[in-house]
């Protein structure tokens, strides 16, 4: 099966969407002590009740921030009764919003340009800044490498509001309303593929849960070719430190280590946190590939032989300049599966291990070697 850039973006903009409207039973992992803000604030977060919300809202209570969510009231109305919560709809409904003041906003929820337009109009002079969460899907992904100063996708159709189909134009479109609206009172945050507890999309979720499963397994590809994620938990403490500190500009969220990590150093990191009876059998794309298993074949893992080989080296330099801190691997992936173990069974079996497809291709692989 080949894999378009049509497919890749309409199953980027599924995932993501996970991180302003998805289900959330238990997100997160108990959460540590955290240091208190020199100066308390007052968010207001588009959101709050997906997947980067409920994070994000408990990292802004953690270091004693006050907050106020906005969202439809749909899903997840149970996640803290403590915090003020803003029924609304960005498609028109913005009524709850008027006449409040904030020092700051978090939009979680941005994926149409006309929405974002409407919610940072109505909030100028009402908020002192206005962070977007973005995405990494807004660059041209077959350069080697990116960082924020990259080249943005060109808009073929600036009009149009179909987030299937242009998913990363229309993220273009909704960074610049922002920034056009609220200049030095801007900031931007790209995520890459996000990963913790609470992920929907268990494309990083897949790799701790199949690691756990034992028995032997395909390591697909070349075991150093790069991989990168964020851990949720990191993304929302950096939004939330950039916002403290009234940082201005664009910067990429993404991990899970300050320096290059391959997927062999990452899966065996994965290893170390289950006592499984696990044996890892490498095999390269071309095997894969003859085989039915291409690019996208296996969650999270991008060949650098793909179209989209720029996700797997992007610069976070300047996120860790400005506060970005990163867990440690084994920390990721030992809550995640914690958080998937304690998950009801019909949400496990939504996690498809492609067990009896990969049995059959590592039959053919060792009757090859």
């Amino acid at each position: 099966m080949t894999t378009t850039r049509r497919g890749f973006i309409q199953a980027s903009a599924a995932a993501v969407s996970a991180l302003g409207i998805g289900g959330l039973s238990t997100a997160a992992a108990s959460t540590p002590m955290v240091e208190q803000a020199v100066k308390p604030l007052r968010l207001l977060i588009l959101g709050g009740t997906g997947f980067i919300g409920p994070h994000m809202v408990q990292a802004a209570l953690d270091r004693g921030h006050e907050v106020t969510i906005f969202n439809r009231g749909k899903s997840n109305t149970e996640l803290f009764p403590e915090i003020e919560k803003l029924v609304g709809d960005r498609d028109g409904d913005l009524e709850s919003l008027k006449g409040r003041e904030w020092d700051a906003v978090i939009d979680n929820t941005g994926y149409v340009p006309r929405h974002v337009r409407d919610s940072a109009d109505l909030l100028i002079g009402h908020v002192g800044r206005y962070l977007f969460t973005s995405t990494g899907s807004v660059y041209d992904l077959e350069a080697e490498r990116v960082d924020e100063d990259s080249k943005l996708l060109d808009v073929p159709e600036p009009d149009s509001e179909d987030t299937q189909k242009y998913y990363g134009e229309l993220k273009v479109l909704c960074e610049q309303a922002v920034q056009e609206r609220y200049g030095e009172a801007a900031t931007i945050v790209r995520p890459h593929i996000v990963a913790g507890p609470g992920d929907k999309t268990d494309r990083y979720t897949y790799w701790p849960v199949r690691i756990d499963h034992g028995g032997e397994m395909i390591c697909p590809g070349d075991p150093t070719n790069p991989i990168q994620y964020i851990d949720v938990r990191d993304l929302s403490e950096f939004c939330i430190h950039l916002v403290e500190q009234d940082t201005p500009g664009v910067f990429y969220g993404a991990g899970p280590s300050y320096s290059e990590l391959s997927i062999r150093e990452f899966i065996y990191a994965v290893r170390g946190v289950t006592s499984a009876d696990v044996k890892f059998t490498w095999i390269d794309d071309a095997f894969m590939a003859a085989n039915g298993i291409e690019h996208f074949g296996f969650p999270l893992w991008i060949s650098v032989n793909s179209d989209y080989r720029g996700l797997t080296r992007v610069s976070i330099e300047r996120s860790v300049e400005n506060g970005l801190k990163l867990r440690p691997l084994a920390v990721t992936a030992h809550d995640t599966l914690e958080w998937f173990k304690a998950q009801p069974k019909e949400r496990r079996d939504k996690l498809n291990l492609n067990l009896e497809r990969d049995a059959a291709v590592l039959k053919a692989w060792h009757e090859k070697t």
